[in-house]
């Protein structure tokens, strides 16, 4: 199977996760791993599934991977998965950190379902993680969502720590399962 791992990426954390889903991908297929600016739709045809990455950015996938989503043609021949990364709570928790999860990061995976259903595609899945915020991501979440300091404490020292193994160890778990599936 020829599988194709696309990503942006501006501070590594969405890298490390498509380095880690092209790992699995490359141990018994053709795999090619390459930055969301450098692959062009056309090419997407000569592959069987692609991932598709981004950071999330105002709640939603980042603009060059909505731009790319929707040129992908109707209907094509390719599966699809997505993953993404993201500096908000997981989903998991009280109904606050829930609804702070929806809020900040839920039209990610809002997005990959539109895809889906608007594309006809046959979409296998997302995976997401958390990630080291940029500065000014720190900034805004601190000023806007988390806003009690002793919070922000505890939620910034455990954030910066991602991805890591275990985000990583997962990211290739979802991998094996999406290619199992085929």
């Amino acid at each position: 199977m020829k599988v194709l791992i696309t990503y942006f990426s501006q501070t590594g954390n969405t890298e490390k996760i498509a380095l880690a889903i092209q790992e699995i991908s490359s141990k018994n297929h053709e795999s090619t791993l390459k930055k969301l600016k450098k692959v062009k739709i056309e090419e997407l045809n000569d592959y069987d599934l692609v991932f598709i990455g981004s950071p999330c950015h105002d709640s939603d996938l980042a603009k060059p991977a909505l731009r790319f989503l929707k040129k992908i043609p109707d209907a094509p021949k390719f599966a699809i998965a997505g993953f993404y990364t993201h500096s908000t709570f997981l989903p998991e928790g009280d109904e606050r950190i829930k609804k702070l999860s929806e809020k900040w990061s839920g039209k990610c995976i809002a997005t990959f379902e539109e895809v889906k259903k608007e594309k006809n595609a046959n979409f296998k899945g997302y995976f997401r993680c958390q990630g080291i915020p940029s500065p000014p991501i720190e900034q805004f979440i601190h000023k806007t969502i988390i806003k009690d300091d002793e919070e922000w404490a505890d939620f910034i020292e455990e954030v910066k720590k991602h991805p890591n193994e275990n985000d990583i160890e997962d990211a290739k778990k979802f991998n094996q399962d999406i290619l199992n599936k085929f």
